[in-house]
């Protein structure tokens, strides 16, 4: 096995064109090349390296399986310590991991080192819808929740899901069996459901919706994050209309669990140089990505409520036990 993950990495290595010697530092992705995970890790191993924080190029290792349950099976069973090593993740990691989904293994088992960039969540009607803002929205479903409907590229208990059921408990509604939910495939399928009028309501990401958007089709009530996103300064977010919900498609790294405080913290000021970097603003900019930064122990703290609130959430709708 450990024969055939370095076989995978140094394939990685050679694939995108890297002459240099392999590197001691590894960044997992577990998926196939193209998608976020992948994304995170040549970004953030590139810069890495060309703002000198690391002295040879970071390997990158595509371990696709089990969304990334591979991966995190991986690093739990036969790199625990390793301080060489980071891994990919994201809001999906974090969700899974509360749900279970990853064959008993616990979100405990790892160290979420931190997140520099997210793909903000959005609540989104049609342009004809007569709810003017968030708050419009909730109130109509704590009247009757039923009313108000909403699609999603997640399937029920899932990440777009989740969003919808936080603002309702903020909103006090406490039943949150009664809100109706529709999983889609994907973001726009899920917009075309609420311009179509099935649904009332589409629960996001930002770069899902910003064509629709700039076509005069849709109407953002909020964005799910603590300021308001650049670029797209007149939707509110829903903090600032009374709704304390921050969900984001963050864009991140765990490292495994029993590294050193030292080793946790290096990882951590490693990834805020990143993030500090002109060259990750650029890469932000040209991926459509906001701002995010938490990293170290704050980042690890975040990551336990949202995981503590996706457990007790998903629990309420009967995703898990």
């Amino acid at each position: 096995m450990t024969f055939f993950f370095k076989r995978m990495a140094a394939g990685a290595v050679l694939s995108v064109g890297l002459a240099l010697p392999v590197a001691a530092a590894e960044c997992i992705a577990p998926a196939n090349p193209g998608g976020g995970w992948d994304f995170t890790c040549r970004q953030i191993g590139k810069i890495l390296y060309d703002i000198g924080q690391v002295d040879q190029p970071v390997q990158v290792t595509n371990m696709a399986g089990g969304g990334g349950g591979l991966a995190y099976s991986h690093i739990v069973n036969e790199r625990t310590d390793d301080a060489d090593v980071i891994v990919a993740a994201s809001s999906a990691t974090t969700t899974r991991l509360a749900q279970n989904a990853f064959g008993g293994m616990t979100a405990d088992q790892v160290r979420f080192v931190g997140a520099i960039g997210a793909d903000p969540g959005v609540i989104v009607v049609s342009a004809d819808s007569p709810f003017q803002s968030l708050t419009d929205m909730m109130e109509a479903m704590a009247a009757d929740p039923g009313s108000v409907a909403f699609a999603g590229g997640s399937a029920a208990g899932g990440f777009d899901h989740l969003k919808v059921l936080q603002l309702a408990k903020r909103a006090g509604i406490e039943d949150i069996r009664t809100i109706r939910y529709i999983g889609v495939d994907g973001g726009a399928d899920a917009i075309t459901q609420t311009i179509g009028g099935f649904t009332q309501g589409m629960t996001g990401d930002m770069s899902e919706v910003v064509g629709f958007i700039n076509a005069g089709e849709v109407r953002v009530l909020a964005v799910l994050t603590d300021e308001r996103v650049p670029g797209f300064d007149d939707i509110p977010t829903a903090k600032e209309q009374g709704y304390d919900v921050v969900a984001v498609n963050w864009r991140g790294l765990y490292v495994p669990k029993d590294i050193s405080d030292d080793e946790f913290q290096a990882w951590a000021d490693k990834l805020q140089a990143v993030a500090d970097s002109d060259d990750w603003k650029a890469a932000m900019e040209a991926n459509g990505l906001a701002p995010f930064t938490k990293v170290g122990g704050d980042f690890q703290s975040w990551v336990d409520g949202v995981i503590a609130e996706t457990v007790e959430l998903s629990r309420e709708i009967g995703v898990i036990q």
